[in-house]
């Protein structure tokens, strides 16, 4: 490998902002062959100062598998051999078998040639010794690293906003339940279900399709801009003679629909905005009903006609 050996002399000292992007140390496995074990290429690695490379070696894909599954490295360099030791089949099998640290080949063919092939199996890289630096080596050895540790926090940061979205849709069905036994009729048994919820009846299709572009509207807009139209509908159902129950019904077989129409996505804040809405209709629905009492406790004085005065 002339161009490796040949950087085994120190080289300069890298910028700064070089060695904020090199991880500081890397512990790699070298998976050799018979004919090319890993002297030199730890030599090389030794003469570089831009990254501390801890290498260690396995002779054979057997003895590599064996390393692999009982330590861990940073990074796996695997010599391809196409007699002796075939480097795709390895890490085709490898990966096959659910492991994932970084691996980059090393060969004596052209990148032009295996780089595609590599990446194919699921390899990291591929590096032509004949041609690659020792610093372009470390380069394709660390960005393999810093890919799998991004990947690894990817997956975590995904698992726990998926658990945190779990949890989310669970609090909202388990408050669905606690509002949904508000609307049992009155002697239910504790036990009782949701087929003991009173039916759906007196309210118009008209008034549950509006209500439910109210709350799909509030979701996203919030109360400021509805106000009017929440006094509307108040007015309305004390007209009609919805009940409290009744409206605290339709609120949740509308809510139910949405919260099971968002999938994967947030619930909370669907739910807060519900609460919100539900609590601004119940306290017009009582408005309403308490003017309407007022009104035939104490109805309207009834003058007389002007000139039938006793």
């Amino acid at each position: 490998m002339v161009t490796l050996l040949s950087e085994m002399a120190p080289t300069t000292r890298p910028s700064a902002s070089t060695w904020q992007r090199l991880p500081p140390r890397m512990r790699v496995l070298y998976v050799a062959t018979r004919q090319r074990t890993g002297g030199w290429l730890a030599e090389a690695f030794a003469a570089d100062s831009a990254s501390k490379v801890v290498l260690e070696e396995a002779v054979g894909m057997t003895a590599g598998l064996a390393r692999l599954r009982d330590d861990i490295f940073d990074a796996v360099l695997v010599s391809h051999d196409a007699e002796e030791l075939n480097a795709l089949d390895m890490i085709e099998g490898y990966r096959a078998g659910g492991a994932n640290e970084p691996i980059v080949v090393l060969g004596t063919q052209s990148e032009q040639e295996m780089s595609a092939l590599c990446h194919e199996v699921g390899a990291d890289g591929y590096a032509c010794v004949h041609t690659a630096t020792t610093r372009n080596l470390i380069w394709v050895v660390a960005r393999a690293v810093q890919r799998h540790q991004l990947m690894r926090d990817n997956q975590r940061l995904t698992q726990a906003e998926q658990a945190r979205l779990q949890r989310e849709h669970d609090e909202a069905a388990h408050l669905l339940q606690q509002q949904r036994t508000l609307l049992r009729e009155p002697g239910g048994r504790e036990h009782d279900g949701p087929s003991q919820l009173p039916p759906m009846r007196c309210l118009p299709e008209e008034l549950v399709c509006h209500y439910r572009e109210l709350l799909r509207t509030y979701v996203i807009m919030g109360s400021g801009n509805l106000a009017d139209e929440l006094r509307c509908l108040a007015k309305l159902l004390v007209s009609a003679g919805v009940t409290a129950r009744q409206t605290l019904q339709l609120h949740l077989h509308v809510l139910e629909e949405l919260v099971h129409g968002l999938g994967s996505r947030s619930s909370r804040h669907v739910m807060i905005r519900a609460d919100l809405l539900v609590t601004e209709v119940l306290l017009h629905l009582a408005d309403g009903y308490r003017r309407r009492y007022q009104q035939r406790i104490h109805p309207p004085l009834q003058r007389r006609l002007p000139g039938f005065d006793e």
